[in-house]
């Protein structure tokens, strides 16, 4: 009987993936172990194999199709098997694939459609090859913004092009076009949001797509405004025609979002400066530094206080401040933040464990292991390579609540809170139980810097089973921290510091850092986490035992 192969989930926040390219085509002899096909997951193009022996029947969607996880990839049977009972109740997208098969025609046919011809809701975009869709960035993505266009609608693309930068919850990544053709609409203008899955763009050969007809069809899933608005910028000449006076006093705004820098916000709101009445000078009307120090507030009040000087001429006149602030609008990274921590801190019912730990050791045996060391190991380094020892003599700290059970990960993988202008991502150290120190040191130091610099890849800050948030280099004596989903457990890390205390029959002073353990009680008890953390504190006591 002939088998189906069904879309697998090659990564873990995957939903969907594109075909780009089929090494078999119908009536192929499949071998076990054959390359069928390459699939495109949200995170890398990866090779699929035949797991058994026989004929490709069918395809489930040509070369650039989209097909949902666990939907009909392919069917392999005996040569000539009738597979029609397998394709029954299967979407109707489905069924046009098995019509191409034998009717490679049919697809333009359906891009042909009169002009006159209203489109209908059975038109799925998804499965057109001109479509392309807001793509899932992130394992937290729901919407991506437009930082920038590098192509203009009517521009000819190149396959391997950079497209558009989109701003995710966490990064902006560079979006590269899958195909040559020329950009015929976009979804959205620079600065606008696009939920996942909704039109992004539509690459084609002109006069042969029928854009209306795509639009239309996207209209229940994209934002109504969008096309809209691309069209309100083909007919910007007309606005341009208002006085020249409205024209400044909105040069610095746009759709009443302040165009002013972070540094020019900030001196602003030190000195009690309303930033709406300030002119900018920057590219775009934008406020910067320069604005903020060349801002003379009005006279006016110093005029009313003059009599009152002369009055009292040995008391310096109060020349009352402005008073005013500015609403800065959240990026996608600080409304993801407060989503899930939110939803963390309220669902999962918290229970902190606080412990202190003697670092002479520690200090000591980082001093040597640096004289050494190819890279320069940090404290913080130590205490990921402690934790992931931990970790894997108490496995049941590592894990997740999945609602109806609990998840035990048989691999260790460490997030590292960073903190950034926008907010907090967490990059992962994976297999960190079996790195050296200056391998998590060197892994460390990349990672942050490409989070700083807004370039890390999905796979980087995605898959996180124990998490660690140091403020030690902060001068934080302890803190307690939100559990960062998925995992059940996350470690604040302080400041080391130097206390008295007595040794032998007089006093010393010994280096001391506390640390404290956030614990979700559904799936880590507290004498569990408080087992865990005695672990923790031999490793770091004892750093020689790290390196057996």
């Amino acid at each position: 009987m002939a088998d189906v192969i069904l879309m697998p989930r090659l990564s873990d926040t995957m939903t969907e993936g594109v075909i780009a390219a089929w090494h078999k085509k119908i009536g192929d002899t499949v071998k076990k172990g054959d390359l069928l096909a390459e699939i495109e997951t949200d995170k890398a193009t990866m090779e699929l194999e035949s797991y058994k022996d026989g004929t490709l029947l069918h395809i489930g969607g040509d070369k650039g199709a989209k097909i949902q996880v666990d939907e009909l990839l392919a069917i392999v049977g005996k040569a000539g098997e009738d597979v029609s009972s397998l394709l029954k109740g299967k979407p109707a997208t489905t069924d046009n694939a098995a019509v191409t098969e034998t009717k490679p025609e049919k697809a333009p046919a359906e891009k042909q459609a009169p002009a006159n011809e209203q489109p209908t809701s059975s038109l799925d975009i998804s499965k057109m090859d001109e479509v392309v869709l807001m793509p899932r960035l992130s394992d937290t993505m729901e919407a991506g913004v437009i930082a920038s266009w590098h192509k203009n609608v009517g521009d000819t693309v190149k396959k391997g092009e950079v497209l558009a930068e989109i701003e995710t919850d966490k990064a902006t990544m560079e979006l590269e076009s899958y195909k040559n053709g020329t950009l015929l609409h976009i979804g959205a203008q620079q600065g606008e949001k696009i939920p996942v899955n909704g039109l992004l763009c539509v690459i084609g050969e002109k006069g042969k797509v029928d854009v209306a007809a795509i639009v239309a069809a996207a209209s229940g899933t994209v934002q109504p405004a969008a096309a809209g608005q691309q069209a309100a910028a083909t007919e910007s000449p007309k606005a341009q025609t208002a006085p020249t006076v409205a024209a400044a006093a909105t040069s610095s705004t746009d759709n009443g979002r302040v165009k002013a820098s972070p540094l020019a916000k900030k001196l602003a709101a030190e000195k009690g400066i309303d930033i709406t009445a300030i002119s900018g000078t920057g590219d775009g009307g934008r406020i910067i530094k320069a604005d903020i120090d060349s801002y003379k507030p009005s006279a006016a009040p110093a005029t009313t206080t003059a009599p009152a000087a002369k009055a009292a001429a040995s008391v310096p006149a109060f020349v009352a401040g402005q008073e005013g602030f500015t609403d800065i609008p959240n990026s996608q990274m600080r409304n993801v933040i407060a989503k899930r921590l939110g939803e963390s801190k309220f669902s999962a019912p918290h229970f902190y464990l606080t412990m202190e730990i003697n670092m002479d050791n520690a200090m000591a045996a980082r001093t040597q292991l640096n004289e050494i060391s190819p890279v320069k190991i940090s404290f913080n380094d130590m205490v990921v390579k402690a934790a992931s020892l931990a970790l894997r003599q108490h496995p049941a700290v590592n894990a997740s609540w999945m609602g109806d059970k609990i998840r035990r990960y048989s691999h260790i993988h460490i997030g590292i809170a960073v903190a950034i202008e926008d907010g907090l991502i967490v990059p992962v150290i994976r297999f960190a139980d079996q790195k050296t120190l200056p391998q998590i040191a060197a892994e460390s130091k990349e990672l942050a810097g490409k989070a700083k610099n807004k370039k890390l890849q999905p796979n980087e800050f995605s898959g996180n089973t124990f998490t660690i948030s140091n403020l030690g280099m902060m001068d934080i004596d302890e803190f307690t921290a939100i559990i960062n989903p998925p995992d059940s457990c996350i470690m604040a890390v302080g400041r080391i510091k130097e206390i008295v205390v007595r040794k032998g029959e007089g006093f010393g002073v010994s280096n001391v850092m506390k640390i404290t353990l956030s614990c979700d009680h559904r799936s880590v008890d507290g004498a569990l986490g408080a087992a865990f953390l005695q672990t923790f504190k031999k490793y770091l006591e004892n750093p020689i035992t790290m390196l057996l």
